[in-house]
């Protein structure tokens, strides 16, 4: 029996707040796809080059790394570079530095928190292109 495609996926989320990590995983979980954590930057970077993740969900405000050095590092490696990435931020964040992280080549998402669920559900399986 052929396994579904979702369940076939992996998303890494990368944010350093328990009860956000929690919602994530739930979110992602519920949808079919498989789910690695990660508790900062460092340590997410670790896993993107161990796992090579179908997607990353990285939060901007990290210890270890912020998200956008995780960006910059990610942009670096060709093999992470090919990695698409939702961002999501708990914090107030302007237009114009959305816009700027929207036009990072790999980013194909940004959502503030707290996620609007059945927008950030489409955007996991259109990205992951499971449906």
């Amino acid at each position: 029996m052929a396994v579904p495609i979702s369940f076939s996926k992996l998303v890494l989320i990368v944010d350093d707040d328990e009860g956000s990590i929690e919602l994530l995983e739930l979110l992602v979980k519920r949808e079919g796809f498989l789910t690695q954590m990660a508790g900062d930057g460092a340590t997410a970077l670790e896993k993107v080059k161990s796992l090579k993740p179908d997607l990353l969900i990285l939060d901007l405000m990290l210890p270890r790394y912020g998200g956008f050095e995780v960006l910059r590092r990610m942009q670096q490696d060709r093999e992470a570079s090919r990695i698409p990435i939702i961002v999501v931020s708990g914090r107030y964040t302007e237009t114009t530095t959305v816009e700027v992280i929207r036009q990072e080549p790999n980013v194909r998402e940004v959502f503030a928190k707290p996620i609007p669920q059945e927008e950030f559900k489409a955007a996991l399986h259109r990205i992951l292109d499971s449906r």
